[in-house]
Protein backbone atom coordinates (compact mmCIF):
# COMPACT_ATOMS: atom_id res chain seq x y z
CA UNK A 1 0.00 0.00 0.00
CA UNK A 2 1.41 3.51 -0.77
CA UNK A 3 1.82 6.07 1.49
CA UNK A 4 0.14 9.44 0.52
CA UNK A 5 2.39 12.43 0.23
CA UNK A 6 1.58 14.50 3.27
CA UNK A 7 3.56 17.72 1.34
CA UNK A 8 6.29 19.92 2.79
CA UNK A 9 6.89 19.67 5.73
CA UNK A 10 5.92 23.22 7.86
CA UNK A 11 8.30 25.34 9.09
CA UNK A 12 8.45 25.83 12.60
CA UNK A 13 7.74 29.42 14.24
CA UNK A 14 6.38 32.35 11.76
CA UNK A 15 8.13 33.49 8.52
CA UNK A 16 7.73 36.01 5.75
CA UNK A 17 4.74 34.12 4.11
CA UNK A 18 2.77 33.35 7.35
CA UNK A 19 2.74 37.30 9.11
CA UNK A 20 -0.17 37.84 10.01
CA UNK A 21 -2.87 40.70 9.26
CA UNK A 22 -2.65 43.14 12.09
CA UNK A 23 -6.07 43.32 13.44
CA UNK A 24 -8.84 45.24 12.15
CA UNK A 25 -6.65 46.20 9.18
CA UNK A 26 -8.29 47.37 5.56
CA UNK A 27 -8.55 45.42 3.09
CA UNK A 28 -5.66 45.20 0.36
CA UNK A 29 -4.66 48.14 -2.11
CA UNK A 30 -6.77 47.78 -5.25
CA UNK A 31 -4.25 47.31 -8.35
CA UNK A 32 -3.36 51.04 -9.49
CA UNK A 33 -4.92 52.51 -12.47
CA UNK A 34 -1.70 52.13 -15.59
CA UNK A 35 -3.48 54.26 -18.24
CA UNK A 36 -5.39 57.21 -19.40
CA UNK A 37 -6.21 59.56 -22.32
CA UNK A 38 -4.34 62.95 -22.27
CA UNK A 39 -7.13 64.87 -20.67
CA UNK A 40 -8.31 61.90 -18.16
CA UNK A 41 -4.92 62.38 -17.13
CA UNK A 42 -4.52 66.24 -16.75
CA UNK A 43 -8.06 66.15 -14.95
CA UNK A 44 -7.29 63.45 -12.66
CA UNK A 45 -6.10 64.32 -9.00
CA UNK A 46 -3.53 62.22 -7.27
CA UNK A 47 -2.21 62.44 -4.22
CA UNK A 48 0.60 63.95 -2.74
CA UNK A 49 3.90 61.17 -2.51
CA UNK A 50 4.10 59.20 0.98
CA UNK A 51 7.41 59.98 2.83
CA UNK A 52 8.84 56.77 4.77
CA UNK A 53 11.03 60.15 6.39
CA UNK A 54 10.19 63.57 5.17
CA UNK A 55 12.56 64.74 3.03
CA UNK A 56 14.90 61.68 2.59
CA UNK A 57 12.79 58.90 1.99
CA UNK A 58 9.98 58.77 -0.20
CA UNK A 59 7.39 56.21 -1.81
CA UNK A 60 9.76 54.19 -4.87
CA UNK A 61 12.70 52.18 -5.01
CA UNK A 62 15.14 54.19 -2.66
CA UNK A 63 19.03 52.93 -3.72
CA UNK A 64 20.59 53.38 0.17
CA UNK A 65 24.72 52.89 -0.69
CA UNK A 66 28.20 53.28 1.43
CA UNK A 67 31.04 51.41 1.31
CA UNK A 68 31.67 48.92 3.99
CA UNK A 69 31.28 48.84 7.35
CA UNK A 70 30.47 52.62 7.32
CA UNK A 71 27.03 52.09 9.20
CA UNK A 72 24.70 51.49 6.43
CA UNK A 73 22.88 48.53 8.38
CA UNK A 74 22.98 50.47 11.39
CA UNK A 75 21.04 53.36 9.45
CA UNK A 76 18.38 51.45 7.57
CA UNK A 77 17.75 49.39 11.29
CA UNK A 78 17.50 53.05 13.20
CA UNK A 79 15.51 54.10 10.28
CA UNK A 80 13.42 51.17 10.10
CA UNK A 81 12.29 51.40 14.06
CA UNK A 82 11.75 55.13 13.76
CA UNK A 83 9.33 54.81 11.21
CA UNK A 84 7.46 51.90 13.19
CA UNK A 85 7.17 53.49 16.76
CA UNK A 86 6.70 57.07 14.49
CA UNK A 87 8.71 59.68 16.94
CA UNK A 88 11.38 61.02 15.23
CA UNK A 89 14.07 59.77 12.51
CA UNK A 90 17.86 60.45 12.87
CA UNK A 91 16.39 62.08 16.22
CA UNK A 92 16.07 65.10 13.61
CA UNK A 93 12.65 64.31 11.59
CA UNK A 94 9.41 64.00 12.48
CA UNK A 95 7.62 60.82 10.96
CA UNK A 96 4.57 58.91 11.07
CA UNK A 97 4.60 55.79 12.40
CA UNK A 98 3.40 52.47 10.20
CA UNK A 99 4.72 49.07 9.51
CA UNK A 100 8.16 48.02 8.46
CA UNK A 101 9.56 45.10 6.82
CA UNK A 102 13.28 44.69 7.56
CA UNK A 103 14.93 41.55 5.14
CA UNK A 104 17.89 41.74 7.32
CA UNK A 105 19.50 39.15 5.10
CA UNK A 106 23.35 39.27 6.28
CA UNK A 107 22.43 39.19 10.30
CA UNK A 108 21.35 36.39 12.65
CA UNK A 109 18.45 37.16 15.35
CA UNK A 110 20.93 37.25 17.73
CA UNK A 111 22.85 40.08 15.70
CA UNK A 112 19.58 41.39 15.44
CA UNK A 113 18.56 41.88 19.27
CA UNK A 114 22.08 42.74 20.03
CA UNK A 115 21.82 45.97 17.74
CA UNK A 116 18.18 46.76 18.92
CA UNK A 117 18.45 46.80 22.47
CA UNK A 118 21.54 49.48 21.95
CA UNK A 119 19.17 51.70 19.53
CA UNK A 120 16.28 51.40 21.37
CA UNK A 121 18.03 52.06 24.72
CA UNK A 122 15.47 50.59 27.10
CA UNK A 123 12.15 51.78 25.08
CA UNK A 124 10.11 48.73 23.98
CA UNK A 125 10.59 47.52 20.68
CA UNK A 126 7.68 48.40 18.15
CA UNK A 127 5.22 45.52 17.24
CA UNK A 128 5.31 47.63 13.55
CA UNK A 129 8.43 46.24 12.74
CA UNK A 130 8.97 42.77 11.19
CA UNK A 131 12.28 41.89 10.88
CA UNK A 132 13.38 38.56 8.43
CA UNK A 133 16.44 36.82 8.09
CA UNK A 134 15.92 34.54 5.31
CA UNK A 135 13.78 35.18 2.05
CA UNK A 136 14.40 34.14 -1.69
CA UNK A 137 15.69 36.57 -4.21
CA UNK A 138 12.87 38.62 -6.29
CA UNK A 139 12.42 36.79 -9.29
CA UNK A 140 12.36 33.69 -7.50
CA UNK A 141 9.67 34.19 -4.86
CA UNK A 142 10.68 37.06 -3.14
CA UNK A 143 8.99 39.55 -5.16
CA UNK A 144 5.65 37.17 -3.84
CA UNK A 145 6.66 37.02 -0.05
CA UNK A 146 6.96 40.62 0.05
CA UNK A 147 3.85 41.30 -1.58
CA UNK A 148 2.12 38.73 0.60
CA UNK A 149 3.80 40.97 3.61
CA UNK A 150 2.54 44.35 2.14
CA UNK A 151 -1.47 42.47 1.37
CA UNK A 152 -1.14 42.15 5.06
CA UNK A 153 -0.72 45.22 5.85
CA UNK A 154 -1.49 47.96 3.51
CA UNK A 155 -0.76 50.90 6.16
CA UNK A 156 3.21 50.04 5.61
CA UNK A 157 5.29 52.78 5.08
CA UNK A 158 8.64 50.98 4.26
CA UNK A 159 10.72 48.20 3.00
CA UNK A 160 14.27 47.53 3.28
CA UNK A 161 16.09 45.30 1.80
CA UNK A 162 19.66 44.47 3.32
CA UNK A 163 21.39 43.85 0.91
CA UNK A 164 20.09 44.06 -2.18
CA UNK A 165 22.73 41.38 -3.65
CA UNK A 166 21.12 38.78 -1.26
CA UNK A 167 17.80 39.70 -3.57
CA UNK A 168 18.35 40.45 -7.11
CA UNK A 169 18.41 36.96 -8.54
CA UNK A 170 20.20 36.10 -11.67
CA UNK A 171 20.53 37.70 -14.78
CA UNK A 172 18.57 37.03 -17.97
CA UNK A 173 21.02 34.64 -20.01
CA UNK A 174 22.65 37.16 -22.92
CA UNK A 175 21.46 40.39 -20.58
CA UNK A 176 23.65 43.94 -20.45
CA UNK A 177 25.38 44.71 -17.84
CA UNK A 178 23.03 47.53 -17.57
CA UNK A 179 19.93 46.23 -18.59
CA UNK A 180 20.61 43.20 -15.71
CA UNK A 181 20.97 45.88 -13.64
CA UNK A 182 18.17 47.97 -14.62
CA UNK A 183 15.78 44.74 -14.73
CA UNK A 184 16.88 44.07 -10.98
CA UNK A 185 15.71 47.35 -9.61
CA UNK A 186 12.70 46.90 -11.91
CA UNK A 187 11.54 44.17 -9.51
CA UNK A 188 11.93 45.88 -6.79
CA UNK A 189 10.18 49.43 -8.21
CA UNK A 190 7.10 47.32 -9.19
CA UNK A 191 6.44 46.62 -5.88
CA UNK A 192 7.09 50.09 -4.61
CA UNK A 193 4.66 51.91 -6.90
CA UNK A 194 2.09 49.00 -6.37
CA UNK A 195 1.42 49.59 -2.74
CA UNK A 196 3.35 52.95 -2.69
CA UNK A 197 5.64 52.21 0.08
CA UNK A 198 9.03 53.10 0.04
CA UNK A 199 11.04 50.28 -0.38
CA UNK A 200 14.84 50.79 0.71
CA UNK A 201 17.75 48.85 -1.58
CA UNK A 202 21.14 48.67 0.55
CA UNK A 203 23.74 48.47 -1.84
CA UNK A 204 27.86 49.28 -1.70
CA UNK A 205 29.52 51.49 -3.97
CA UNK A 206 32.86 51.24 -5.81
CA UNK A 207 36.64 51.27 -4.41
CA UNK A 208 37.58 54.40 -5.96
CA UNK A 209 36.42 57.44 -5.08
CA UNK A 210 34.21 60.21 -7.54
CA UNK A 211 33.13 63.77 -7.15
CA UNK A 212 29.98 62.45 -8.59
CA UNK A 213 28.67 60.61 -5.51
CA UNK A 214 26.20 58.84 -7.99
CA UNK A 215 29.04 57.39 -10.31
CA UNK A 216 30.18 55.75 -6.66
CA UNK A 217 27.13 53.31 -6.83
CA UNK A 218 28.63 49.88 -7.56
CA UNK A 219 27.52 48.30 -10.30
CA UNK A 220 26.50 50.35 -13.99
CA UNK A 221 23.93 53.16 -14.16
CA UNK A 222 21.16 51.25 -14.79
CA UNK A 223 20.94 50.55 -10.64
CA UNK A 224 20.29 54.73 -9.65
CA UNK A 225 18.60 54.74 -13.70
CA UNK A 226 16.25 52.44 -11.90
CA UNK A 227 15.70 53.74 -8.47
CA UNK A 228 13.61 56.88 -7.77
CA UNK A 229 16.03 58.15 -5.36
CA UNK A 230 20.01 57.63 -4.71
CA UNK A 231 21.04 57.99 -1.37
CA UNK A 232 25.26 57.86 -0.58
CA UNK A 233 26.46 57.46 2.37
CA UNK A 234 30.09 58.56 2.99
CA UNK A 235 32.29 59.15 5.51
CA UNK A 236 33.21 62.34 6.17
CA UNK A 237 36.28 65.10 7.47
CA UNK A 238 35.74 67.73 9.98
CA UNK A 239 33.12 66.79 12.76
CA UNK A 240 30.88 64.58 11.20
CA UNK A 241 31.25 61.13 10.78
CA UNK A 242 29.40 61.09 7.72
CA UNK A 243 27.95 62.93 4.90
CA UNK A 244 24.63 61.44 3.80
CA UNK A 245 24.17 62.90 -0.29
CA UNK A 246 20.24 62.41 -1.79
CA UNK A 247 18.97 62.79 -5.00
CA UNK A 248 16.09 61.86 -6.86
CA UNK A 249 12.55 62.31 -8.57
CA UNK A 250 10.74 63.03 -6.21
CA UNK A 251 13.20 64.22 -3.66
CA UNK A 252 15.91 67.47 -4.15
CA UNK A 253 19.05 66.91 -4.49
CA UNK A 254 21.19 67.59 -0.87
CA UNK A 255 23.81 66.19 1.92
CA UNK A 256 23.18 66.40 5.15
CA UNK A 257 25.51 65.51 8.23
CA UNK A 258 25.65 62.57 10.31
CA UNK A 259 27.41 61.99 13.59
CA UNK A 260 27.56 58.13 15.02
CA UNK A 261 26.73 57.30 18.39
CA UNK A 262 28.91 54.03 18.65
CA UNK A 263 27.46 53.30 22.18
CA UNK A 264 23.96 54.11 21.46
CA UNK A 265 24.43 52.65 17.47
CA UNK A 266 22.72 55.72 16.31
CA UNK A 267 23.16 57.82 13.18
CA UNK A 268 22.14 61.60 14.38
CA UNK A 269 21.59 64.65 11.64
CA UNK A 270 23.57 67.23 12.35
CA UNK A 271 21.93 71.09 12.44
CA UNK A 272 22.67 73.27 10.06
CA UNK A 273 24.54 72.75 6.08
CA UNK A 274 26.84 69.55 5.65
CA UNK A 275 29.63 72.46 4.49
CA UNK A 276 29.66 73.41 8.90
CA UNK A 277 30.81 70.18 9.77
CA UNK A 278 32.66 68.56 7.08
CA UNK A 279 34.87 71.52 6.71
CA UNK A 280 38.04 72.85 8.75
CA UNK A 281 37.28 74.61 11.84
CA UNK A 282 38.64 78.05 10.01
CA UNK A 283 36.56 77.39 6.72
CA UNK A 284 33.36 76.86 9.04
CA UNK A 285 33.60 79.96 10.73
CA UNK A 286 34.63 82.36 7.32
CA UNK A 287 31.15 79.83 6.27
CA UNK A 288 29.01 81.65 9.13
CA UNK A 289 30.21 84.78 8.84
CA UNK A 290 29.66 85.31 5.28
CA UNK A 291 26.16 83.98 6.00
CA UNK A 292 25.60 86.51 7.82
CA UNK A 293 27.07 89.06 5.98
CA UNK A 294 26.58 88.71 2.88
CA UNK A 295 29.33 90.99 0.94
CA UNK A 296 32.06 90.75 3.61
CA UNK A 297 35.46 91.87 2.93
CA UNK A 298 38.35 89.38 3.99
CA UNK A 299 39.25 92.52 6.06
CA UNK A 300 35.80 92.76 7.95
CA UNK A 301 35.60 89.04 8.52
CA UNK A 302 39.31 89.15 9.93
CA UNK A 303 38.06 91.35 12.09
CA UNK A 304 35.18 89.27 13.34
CA UNK A 305 37.78 85.97 13.77
CA UNK A 306 40.73 88.24 15.77
CA UNK A 307 42.08 84.38 16.63
CA UNK A 308 43.03 84.06 13.18
CA UNK A 309 45.23 86.43 11.42
CA UNK A 310 44.56 88.77 8.49
CA UNK A 311 46.08 86.92 5.85
CA UNK A 312 44.90 83.30 6.56
CA UNK A 313 41.85 84.86 6.07
CA UNK A 314 42.24 86.09 3.06
CA UNK A 315 44.13 83.46 1.44
CA UNK A 316 41.42 80.79 2.80
CA UNK A 317 38.87 82.92 1.62
CA UNK A 318 39.96 82.68 -2.11
CA UNK A 319 40.35 78.83 -1.86
CA UNK A 320 37.19 78.66 -0.78
CA UNK A 321 35.88 80.76 -3.61
CA UNK A 322 37.87 78.12 -6.36
CA UNK A 323 36.62 75.49 -3.80
CA UNK A 324 32.67 76.81 -4.82
CA UNK A 325 32.13 77.31 -1.20
CA UNK A 326 31.99 81.26 -1.39
CA UNK A 327 31.31 83.36 -4.41
CA UNK A 328 33.54 86.47 -4.74
CA UNK A 329 32.79 89.37 -6.87
CA UNK A 330 34.50 92.09 -8.62
CA UNK A 331 35.25 94.07 -6.02
CA UNK A 332 36.37 91.53 -3.56
CA UNK A 333 33.30 90.86 -1.63
CA UNK A 334 32.10 87.36 -0.85
CA UNK A 335 28.99 85.57 -0.71
CA UNK A 336 27.62 82.02 0.42
CA UNK A 337 25.60 81.48 -2.53
CA UNK A 338 25.25 82.90 -6.49
CA UNK A 339 21.59 83.98 -5.31
CA UNK A 340 22.74 85.91 -2.73
CA UNK A 341 25.58 87.65 -4.52
CA UNK A 342 23.25 88.20 -7.84
CA UNK A 343 20.38 89.84 -5.26
CA UNK A 344 22.84 91.80 -3.51
CA UNK A 345 24.15 93.59 -7.06
CA UNK A 346 20.47 93.97 -7.98
CA UNK A 347 20.52 91.15 -10.67
CA UNK A 348 17.48 89.56 -12.09
CA UNK A 349 18.18 86.87 -9.45
CA UNK A 350 17.98 84.17 -12.24
CA UNK A 351 19.85 81.20 -11.04
CA UNK A 352 21.22 78.02 -13.02
CA UNK A 353 20.17 75.49 -10.10
CA UNK A 354 17.28 73.81 -10.14
CA UNK A 355 14.62 74.92 -8.26
CA UNK A 356 13.18 73.14 -5.02
CA UNK A 357 10.14 70.55 -6.10
CA UNK A 358 6.79 72.46 -4.23
CA UNK A 359 5.96 69.25 -2.40
CA UNK A 360 9.37 68.71 -1.07
CA UNK A 361 9.36 69.13 2.85
CA UNK A 362 11.73 71.13 4.70
CA UNK A 363 14.41 69.32 7.06
CA UNK A 364 14.80 71.15 10.56
CA UNK A 365 17.80 73.01 10.78
CA UNK A 366 18.53 72.41 6.62
CA UNK A 367 17.05 75.71 5.32
CA UNK A 368 19.25 74.54 1.68
CA UNK A 369 22.62 72.83 -0.23
CA UNK A 370 25.20 74.59 1.92
CA UNK A 371 27.80 74.81 -1.51
CA UNK A 372 27.06 76.88 -4.01
CA UNK A 373 28.77 75.00 -7.25
CA UNK A 374 29.79 78.95 -7.93
CA UNK A 375 33.34 78.46 -9.87
CA UNK A 376 36.06 80.51 -9.46
CA UNK A 377 36.62 83.23 -12.32
CA UNK A 378 39.44 83.27 -14.32
CA UNK A 379 40.84 86.66 -12.23
CA UNK A 380 40.33 84.51 -9.04
CA UNK A 381 42.35 81.54 -10.57
CA UNK A 382 45.17 83.70 -11.87
CA UNK A 383 45.06 85.27 -8.72
CA UNK A 384 46.00 81.98 -6.24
Amino acid sequence: MTTPNPGPVPMTGPHLYSVPREPGAPAPTPRPRTAWTADQLMAAEFPEPRWAVPGILSEGVNLLAGPPKVGKSWLSLGLGLSVAAGGKAMDAVPVEGGPVLYLALEDTPRRLQTRMRKLLGGRPAPAGLTLVTECPPLPQGGNEAIAGWLDNHPDARMVVIDVFAKMRGHSAPGASAYDADYAAVGHAKRIADHYGVAVVLVHHVRKAGSDDFLTEVSGTNGLAGAADATLVLKRARGKADGVLHVTGRDVDEAEYALQFHAAAGAWQLLEGPAADHTIGDTRSAILRHVRSNPGARPKDIAAAMPDVDADTVRRTCSRMAADGQLCKDAAGRYYPDPDTKQTAQGASGVSDRPAAPTDQPELPGHPGSALSGCPASSDERRSQ
